[in-house]
C-alpha cells in the first residue's frame, strides 16, 4: 500500500522548485526587452524597488509589527 511513499514525497521539493523557475521566467520574459535601454531599465528598478517598499509597508501597517 505504501510502496514508493517517501519517493513519491521526495519528488515534490524538485516539483516545486520546478514550477517557481517557470513562473519566474515566464514573468520576466516581457521584461527582457526593457533592459536594453537604460532609461527603461533604470525605470523597471525602480518601479519594482518602489513597489516592494509599498507591499512591504502595507503588511508591517496591517500586521501592527512596527508603529509607522
Amino acid at each position: 500500500m505504501f510502496d514508493g511513499f517517501w519517493e513519491n514525497i521526495a519528488r515534490y521539493p524538485r516539483y516545486f522548485i520546478t514550477t517557481l523557475l517557470g513562473v519566474l521566467f515566464n514573468v520576466g520574459a516581457p521584461l527582457a526587452p526593457l533592459f536594453k535601454r537604460p532609461v527603461t531599465l533604470i525605470a523597471v528598478i525602480g518601479i519594482l524597488i518602489s513597489s516592494f517598499v509599498f507591499v512591504s509597508l502595507t503588511l508591517r501597517a496591517m500586521l501592527g509589527l512596527s508603529p509607522i
